[in-house]
């Protein structure tokens, strides 16, 4: 048995959950809490999981980068009746009826729990191969999580949120959840020929259940969750969500059955006082978010101490109903604070049609991984992935947007740091930068970099502020052409020009004149300065997203690690740096982006 310091510990011996123990000084200020749904064991991650993990994962970084103290939440939903008919299924391949599901149930115990504990795995092993950094991976199925969900439940049934009652409708095991008669129709397998009845949202297959279990008064918060919508009316992102979980509410809700009996779900959490009937799956799910916030025992007047509330749920945008209605509606229930947004994403198509394991038009993110790297695959997805509409993957893109970014930061950096008519470190140590008037522009955009990027992030658009990022990139490419710091001053007085260009990437126009031969000749150090600082100031912003290659950089820019802060993404904020910490090379693969070893 062991105890750690502001987290909760298992017993194994005595089988009994150890309260929280607290130690060290107290938060000056409550962390910044990011979290990403959980994510079903019943299939293998695919790229839409890549994704939700790394905003989250961008997030957490910048946040941190901000000074402050971030926590990153995820891990894996192991509950539901469609983890027992992924046993089945593997047993019995003829499985298709309700009465299947239920001997799955019965069957769940050890033989269930191997699977959860297998399949876990490759979430986790995805987030390390994604540089993600979590703080906290959570499993439905551990011990801390059954605790809180219980406590969860004894407090609404205490309030009196919580009642039986005989319920029927339309349930879907793959969704988890019941649909009212107007949200399904009959539909036709095109491949079978089957017709079937199934939820109009999402297409899957729903079936006749009448059955007796507990129902949570949703209907009763109509009005209330109406009130904090219009409170906080950047609460859903983006807007147009807001607005249709607005006007889902507006129509009016039905109670919420919050239980299965155990004959049809035994594989979760059992109902406290009530063993013969199964938390609903989702009432479980959404309170892994409250568990790793130390919920239930969070110390009195410190409620924030380990994050609560969430400062931001990443989730994509299937899973709108559960999170912006549902969620909202428990924590008011009990008087929790409500997180602060939700960052509803759009999902990835291939071939312009929907993933589905099922048709297998789906992208392993492994191989995806394996072929591109982690930092590509960063870049690419944070770059084009859609947040209200739904984008397109495809291999040719990745291989664009990287010569691209190849193109803008890769080589600005690389004919920065090995001119060899210049010297970072002594152009830095003069700190120098003209009055002209193409430097004072570009300089004065540069400035105002850090916050555009601020206010894209605070908008929860990472891509935006990437975008405006890598546009200064291109800008400075754009400025030291113009101002040609390779043009100097023979011993004659006369204007030579030499050119260099460290990266061999062919140039379609040929190198312009300088801006001014009058104040710009014979000066580079004050135009290598200001590129330098531009790189240092760029880099730094877009370590969250691509935090390799970043890194990199900087070791060739010679920052130190300790002034890599956005406190220190100023002009002029750094005066220290310009001799490189790592060897600079003279090839294309000690460069920050070097090709790639597939371009097809």
């Amino acid at each position: 048995m062991s105890v750690h310091k502001g987290s909760s510990s298992y017993d194994h011996e005595n089988g009994q959950l150890l309260r929280r123990h607290y130690s060290g000084k107290p938060l000056a200020e409550k962390p910044y809490y990011v979290t990403s749904p959980i994510f079903y064991v019943n299939a293998a991650p695919h790229v839409g999981h890549l994704y939700t993990l790394i905003l989250t994962d961008v997030f957490k970084r910048y946040h941190a980068l901000k000074g402050k103290k971030a926590i990153l939440c995820t891990g894996t939903d192991e509950h539901g009746m469609k983890v027992g008919t992924v046993i089945l299924l593997e047993k019995i391949p003829e499985a298709q009826a309700q009465l299947q599901i239920e001997r799955a149930a019965q069957k769940a115990g050890q033989e269930v729990r191997a699977f959860c504990n297998e399949n876990y795995q490759s979430f986790e092993v995805l987030a390390k191969r994604a540089d993600i950094q979590y703080d906290h991976f959570i499993r439905t199925s551990d011990p801390d999580h059954r605790f809180a969900v219980q406590h969860f439940w004894l407090m609404l049934k205490e309030r009196g949120y919580i009642y039986t009652s005989k319920h029927e409708g339309w349930y879907s095991v793959s969704d988890e959840t019941f649909y009212p008669p107007s949200s399904v129709h009959l539909t036709l397998d095109p491949a079978t020929g089957r017709k079937y009845m199934a939820s109009q949202e999402t297409g899957k297959e729903v079936e006749w259940t009448s059955e007796n279990n507990y129902h949570f008064r949703l209907s009763s918060f109509r009005d209330r969750l109406l009130d904090f919508y219009a409170k906080n009316r950047e609460f859903v992102q983006p807007s147009t969500r807001m607005q249709d979980v607005v006007q889902q509410v507006t129509a009016g809700l039905s109670d919420l059955s919050v239980s299965r009996p155990v004959e049809r779900l035994s594989w979760g959490i059992p109902v406290p006082d009530d063993t013969s009937q199964t938390i609903y799956v989702w009432l479980d799910a959404l309170i892994n978010y409250l568990t790793k916030a130390n919920y239930p025992f969070q110390i009195p007047g410190r409620e924030d101490s380990a994050g609560w509330p969430a400062d931001v749920h990443v989730i994509g945008k299937d899973i709108v109903r559960f999170h912006c209605i549902y969620w909202p509606a428990f924590l008011l229930a009990l008087d929790l604070p409500l997180p602060r947004q939700i960052l509803t994403h759009a999902h990835w198509t291939l071939r312009r049609e929907k993933m589905a394991k099922s048709t297998g038009n789906v992208v392993n993110p492994f191989m995806a991984l394996d072929r591109f790297g982690s930092d590509v695959m960063r870049y690419y997805l944070v770059r084009d992935g859609g947040i209200r509409d739904d984008s397109n993957y495809d291999n040719e893109f990745i291989i664009q947007r990287y010569k691209d970014i190849q193109g803008t930061c890769g080589n600005l950096v690389s004919r920065v740091v090995r001119g060899k008519y210049w010297n970072v470190r002594r152009a830095v140590e003069a700190g120098i930068i003209d009055t002209d008037p193409g430097a004072e522009r570009h300089k004065a955009a540069l400035e105002e970099l850090p916050a555009t990027v601020e206010y894209w992030m605070g908008q929860l658009q990472p891509g935006a502020a990437m975008k405006e990022i890598l546009k200064m990139l291109d800008r400075t490419n754009q400025y030291i052409d113009t101002a040609a710091p390779w043009c100097r001053k023979d011993k004659y007085g006369k204007h030579k020009t030499v050119v260099h260009v460290s990266l061999p990437i062919p140039s379609p126009q040929p190198l312009p004149q300088p801006l001014s031969t009058t104040t710009l000749a014979g000066k580079p150090d004050s135009i290598i300065y200001l590129c330098a600082e531009t790189i240092r100031i760029c880099c730094i912003l877009l370590q969250p997203v691509i935090p390799g290659r970043m890194k990199h950089a900087l070791d060739l820019l010679g920052v130190d690690e300790g002034r890599r802060m956005v406190a220190d993404a100023v002009v002029g904020g750094d005066r220290s740096y310009g001799v490189p910490l790592v060897e600079v090379g003279t090839g294309q693969e000690e460069t920050v982006f070097p090709p790639l070893r597939s371009a097809f």
